[in-house]
């Protein structure tokens, strides 16, 4: 038997090695130049949250050579629901003409409108940033589907208000009329209990901005505090989004109540407080699966769906200023502290 037989027999066993690892998923080949990586964004850039989830992808795949594109999908503003199926129709068509390696997508959208439609298939998907159960989309028992689900700290944002306004004991929830916050509201109220002491008084589903506005004129007579959640499908009178960053200076400039969310670009744009869902360690989270799944041939399947656990206490403190509220110096030295608004910056 020749030396290029032997090579041959070797290469094709490890061929079958990897095509009947982990539930028949067949792993993308070894390659003499790239991984060919696309990344399917819900949102759009710049923007932290979604910037920052890319970064923490390509951190974990360092070292492992990668072409990389990106599709926005932009649905803050195509928000109907017309403007999203055209948008994933843009994607898909992507996905078959460029034949990615592995696609990457991030937040709930990009499951929705894309890669349901790839479940079971042979390209491997790695998601991060999605609020929905993965069964939602198929996603549960798939053979090439996996991803890092985010979960908020809820309790542990709240302890911070508290923190910092301990007497707050009612507060009002905030949503926009968006499906993504179903769960999260879900979660929310699965997990009062744990918060001995304060009281959810309403959990508002809110349409437009001027529907928003009068609410913030008549908590104060209902609640202590508000939790600001889904605040991107707000209308103005023309049935257009308003941009979430414009509700956030409004209300900054015209609460007189203090606010907490779960995500630290709001803590930029005038919220309060928030113990963060960290953006970096969701994308850093998946781009640890790519990697396996690319370089050693692992299975999507392998992998379990869940969310990270790593959070950041973040204080606003023009917005402490701007309420009366003085912070003790144990919370801050804790805590990453804003000292401006983005806007005065």
């Amino acid at each position: 038997m020749n030396i290029r037989t032997i090579l041959y027999l070797v290469a094709s066993v490890f061929a079958i090695n990897l095509t009947l690892s982990g539930n028949g998923y067949a792993a993308p080949p070894v390659h003499e130049g790239k991984y060919k990586v696309l990344h399917i964004m819900s949102f759009h850039s710049p923007w932290r949250w979604t910037d920052g989830q890319l970064q923490g992808f390509q951190e974990a795949m360092q070292g492992v050579p990668t072409d990389y594109r990106v599709f926005q999908m932009n649905t803050k503003k195509n928000s109907s629901t017309e403007a999203k199926e055209k948008k994933g129709k843009e994607a898909r068509d992507l996905i078959d003409e460029w034949k990615p390696d592995l696609v990457y997508t991030s937040d709930d959208d990009a499951q929705e409108y894309v890669a349901k439609y790839y479940v079971n298939k042979d390209t491997p998907f790695v998601f991060s940033g999605v609020n929905a159960d993965p069964k939602l989309y198929g996603f549960t028992g798939s053979r090439n589907n996996t991803g890092v689900l985010e979960q908020e700290h809820f309790v542990e944002s709240v302890k911070l208000l508290k923190a910092i306004v301990p007497d707050v004991k009612r507060i009002v929830a905030v949503f926009d009329d968006a499906s993504m916050w179903d769960p999260v509201m879900k979660r929310m109220k699965e997990k009062e209990r744990e918060l001995p002491g304060v009281q959810f008084v309403a959990w508002d589903v809110i349409h437009t901005f001027e529907e928003f506005k009068q609410k913030i004129r008549e908590y104060p007579g209902q609640a202590d505090a508000i939790a600001l959640i889904g605040i991107f499908n707000f209308k103005d009178e023309n049935g257009k989004n308003v941009p979430y960053q414009e509700v956030l200076k409004w209300t900054a400039e015209n609460s007189r109540l203090p606010d907490f969310s779960f995500w630290l670009d709001r803590v930029y744009y005038g919220t309060l407080c928030s113990f963060t869902v960290s953006e970096r360690e969701q994308g850093l989270a998946a781009g640890r699966m790519a990697r396996a799944i690319l370089v050693e041939g692992k299975s999507p399947a392998s992998f379990d769906m869940k969310p990270t656990v790593k959070g950041l206490p973040v204080v606003n403190l023009a917005r402490t200023a701007k309420l009366g509220i003085k912070v003790k110096s144990g919370v801050l030295l804790s805590a990453e502290v804003v000292r401006k608004f983005e806007w005065d910056k």
